[in-house]
């Protein structure tokens, strides 16, 4: 088998001067001077470092804080609405518990306080709704009336709470525990 000749006054493997700008690039790379593998689509010079998700006490705190935002958004829809949606409640739970696990970690611990958080959460929602439900009535900011009467809220909730009321609780609870399974 015969080797190249480079062509005369130039070194081995420089760029001809007149000829194909690209004979002179390795095998594999699109632009001239690129390594070999780095186009779009190929393998990554090095393997990304996953995070780390064993951090319990962070774990609880997003837990606790998209327990918070989902309940005021719970209980926004709620309240605007008038009506009882369980796919919210779900929802909510499974938020709880997807965030918490998927900050905290496979933890047992992560998956109950989800758990718990979510019926914390969809009963938060229900006395936010009831007091934006309130506000439209009453004339006042749903805010004055939910930290004002905040007594008055809880006795209407717990008087008028039914079979479905606190069905919603358990749903949340159970929407907690898939979303960090799912997360896991």
């Amino acid at each position: 088998m015969s080797q190249p000749v480079p062509p005369p006054n130039q070194p081995y493997g420089a760029q001809p001067q007149g000829g194909n700008p690209f004979a002179g690039q390795q095998p594999g790379a699109p632009f001239p001077g690129q390594q070999p593998g780095a186009q779009f689509g190929g393998p990554a010079p090095f393997a990304p470092v996953p995070p780390k998700r064993d951090n319990l006490a962070l774990g609880l705190a997003t837990a606790v804080g998209a327990a918070l935002v989902g309940a005021l958004i719970y209980g926004v829809i709620l309240g605007k609405t008038d009506y009882q949606i369980g796919y919210i409640a779900v929802g909510l739970g499974f938020l709880v518990g997807f965030a918490a696990s998927k900050v905290g970690g496979a933890n047992p611990a992560v998956t109950v306080v989800s758990a718990l958080l979510s019926v914390g959460a969809v009963y938060l929602g229900q006395i936010v709704g009831i007091s934006i439900a309130l506000s439209d009535l009453a004339h006042e900011s749903a805010t004055s009336i939910f930290f004002d009467h905040f007594d008055v809220i809880t006795k209407a909730w717990s008087e008028t709470a039914d079979f479905k009321t606190y069905l919603f609780l358990a749903i949340g609870a159970v929407g907690a525990v898939a979303g960090a399974k799912k997360a896991a």
